[in-house]
């Protein structure tokens, strides 16, 4: 089971100069999914502004960087939500602060606010009524377990969005400019430390329907 085009699939193939192999197609369906590459939504990304005086880390990294002034930087990550928060509202939002929080400490920064902007169909519609209340207590909650208030936010309702929600989560922390670490390494002899669990319940596949 996998997402992969024909033509990718093709691709894969090429390069390889071979079939792959079930682990190969596996680890390839994820990372080539547009949860991980954005391959659907790189074309419009491209056309926002990226760089600018202040700024010191665009894309490419676990978030952005903005100098603010007498040493101190913004550091900053937006992430949709959409799917999971659709099949268990409340996992679903809370996981997706989880992971812009996770990439503004990894950065070297501390988490200090939380925003989102969310979407659903009418209320009137008892399933769009939980999917709201539990997306807007997952956001909540996750962000509370961090002592990170959500500071934040808006919400929109149209027909549209039956069934189909918008989740988008916005994390903010602050910074020393010297004490930014960046996800790079060179040379060899590095140590590789995997931490955590095998998988998680949604599976291998989970990162393919995170935004189906």
């Amino acid at each position: 089971m996998n997402d992969l085009t024909p033509e990718e699939y093709a691709r894969i193939v090429e390069r390889l100069g071979r079939e792959p192999n079930p682990v190969e197609v596996g680890m390839l369906a994820a990372m080539w999914s547009e949860h991980c590459s954005y391959k659907s939504s790189k074309v419009h990304l491209r056309r926002l502004p990226t760089s600018g005086p202040r700024v010191l880390q665009g894309p490419g990294e676990n978030a952005g960087v903005v100098d603010i002034g007498d040493g101190w930087c913004i550091v900053f990550k937006i992430e949709s939500h959409n799917h999971p928060s659709f099949i268990e509202p409340y996992q679903g939002a809370a996981t997706g602060v989880g992971g812009i929080l996770r990439d503004i400490f990894t950065m070297g920064a501390r988490p200090i606010a939380v925003l989102d902007s969310l979407r659903f169909g009418p209320l009137a519609d008892p399933r769009n009524r939980a999917i709201m209340d539990g997306v807007v207590r997952g956001i909540a909650d996750y962000g509370n377990c961090f002592g990170v208030p959500t500071v934040g936010g808006e919400v929109f309702f149209a027909e549209c969005y039956t069934r189909n929600p918008l989740v988008n989560a916005m994390a903010v922390g602050l910074a020393r400019r010297e004490q930014i670490f960046y996800a790079r390494a060179s040379g060899p002899g590095n140590t590789v430390l995997y931490v955590g669990a095998k998988t998680g319940r949604d599976g291998i596949h989970g990162a393919r329907m995170a935004s189906a």
